[in-house]
């Protein structure tokens, strides 16, 4: 028997599919709804151990695999996700991370229409560890985001966001704050929810300098089928 589970030949495909970019270092993956990155109290499968049986199985690894995980998306978020495949790698992208140097790209669909077209909002958020939630406070810690309304659907407004800080649920807390709560997103006020019990937040694009290879990497998730009227 090997170190990690076989997996059927379509789960194998499908996780073929969504590798938007892999080398010797590094493996960009693009999340679903419902995934998680890293372990949790569900017990639920991360993604972190599903590649590495995934590598197991595709490479031929009979011992470990390394699948580091550098930063995080949560559970009802989808969209781009970067691993590392080595440990130096690990090191150097946390690293970059701490310093700014690895920069995401954001896409909301909001039930609510923003006051300005684009706008720097800056609030200071507290987060609640009991209710896994995130409020806006004055004793809170700066949070800070730019949104731009990219698109318009019937019922729906598209905002692109860069985020400058990395608070729990920022995104999420800071649009429902400004009067435009995320299509799905229960927790920050919207009024119903998505058939896949997801958010209609996607992580649409992440940029860096590659830590070992010093090129640019640029990559981009695709837009979820489900969200309708919208075009990548």
């Amino acid at each position: 028997m090997g170190v990690y589970r076989e997996m059927s030949p379509e789960e194998f495909r499908d996780l073929q599919e969504r590798i938007l970019y892999e080398d010797n270092h590094l493996l960009v993956f693009n999340k679903r709804t419902g995934e998680i990155v890293q372990g949790d109290k569900t017990g639920d499968e991360p993604l972190s151990e599903t590649l590495k049986a995934f590598i197991a199985q595709r490479d031929s690894k009979p011992g470990q695999v390394f699948m580091g995980v550098p930063h995080r998306l949560d559970r009802p978020v989808s969209g781009v996700v970067l691993f590392a495949k080595t440990s130096k790698a690990l090191e150097r992208l946390n690293e970059m991370l701490r310093k700014g140097e690895i920069h995401k790209t954001y896409w909301a669909l909001t039930a609510g229409e923003p006051p300005k077209k684009s706008d720097l909002l800056t609030d200071f958020l507290t987060r609640n560890e009991a209710q896994n939630k995130s409020y806006v406070s004055k004793n809170g810690k700066e949070a800070k985001l730019q949104y731009t309304l990219i698109q318009k659907t019937d019922r729906y407004f598209l905002l692109e966001i860069q985020l400058f800080t990395g608070r729990h649920h920022q995104i999420r807390c800071q649009l429902s704050h400004m009067g435009c709560p995320i299509k799905g997103d229960l927790k920050y006020g919207a009024k119903r929810s998505n058939p896949d019990g997801g958010i209609c937040l996607l992580a649409r694009r992440i940029q860096f300098i590659h830590p070992v290879k010093k090129t640019e990497v640029d990559v981009t998730a695709p837009v979820p089928t489900t969200w309708k009227g919208i075009e990548g």
